[in-house]
């Protein structure tokens, strides 16, 4: 007879390692650099603002190759930029107007679930409302899409749409548009990122003002 396991053990086991992960990880930094969370704890100016999916599988740093403090980061599920969503402009508006960053990257994934589960006909509950956002990409570009038999494919193309209607939503935003206006440097991208090779791709869709934007979208400068 195999052994009962105790999930509530296995459970508290996974929470405490956690715990005892954080305490070998301040010992390992502290041998590197003394001062390092001292310097880290004196505040954040960083020239980043990442704008990514939730997926456990993407982390911004890692990935990057960059240490903590670099790049000030938010994330949604399937990394999507709405004018609606108020906690992303929050975000936005303060990297933008508060932390003076220099660069807005948008970064998707390939083989995003997300972005598979909007292409798809079933409901998953309540995150179905969030996925109309991703099935409204779909829409716009559904005439090339819908020409793509290969499901992985139009999937990862999915994907790339769905950043670049991102860039385009954030280039629309008064936030962006204003930091334009007033002379700030900024610059918005959009990125993608291969689970499978651990390499990002730009979609060289870059903006540094609103000049190519359609001009029903343009703000002209806030008056007092």
């Amino acid at each position: 007879m195999c052994a009962k396991i105790d999930e509530n053990a296995a459970t508290s086991e996974l929470y405490t390692s956690l715990l005892a992960g954080n305490k070998q990880f301040v010992e390992d930094t502290l041998k590197i650099d003394p001062e390092y969370f001292a310097n880290l704890a004196k505040g954040q100016n960083p020239p980043i603002l990442w704008i990514g999916c939730a997926d456990s599988r993407v982390p911004a740093n890692q990935i990057t190759n960059t240490k903590p403090g670099e790049i000030f980061v938010h994330r949604n599920i399937a990394n999507v930029v709405v004018h609606t969503d108020m906690n992303m402009l929050s975000v936005l508006d303060y990297a933008v107007n508060v932390l003076k960053v220099k660069h807005v990257i948008v970064t998707g994934h390939y083989g995003c679930g997300g972005i598979i589960a909007a292409m798809s006909n079933n409901q998953f509950g309540l995150i179905d409302n969030w996925l109309s956002h991703i099935k409204d990409v779909y829409r716009l570009h559904a005439k090339e899409l819908d020409q793509v038999e290969n499901d992985e494919e139009r999937s990862n193309r999915l994907v790339e749409y769905n950043v670049i209607e991102g860039v385009y939503n954030l280039c629309k935003t008064s936030i962006v548009q204003n930091a334009w206006l007033n002379g700030q440097q900024l610059g918005v991208h959009g990125w993608v990122y291969s689970l499978n090779t651990g390499k990002i791709t730009d979609l060289k869709v870059s903006a540094y003002s609103s000049a190519n934007m359609d001009n029903v979208f343009k703000f002209s400068k806030l008056t007092s």
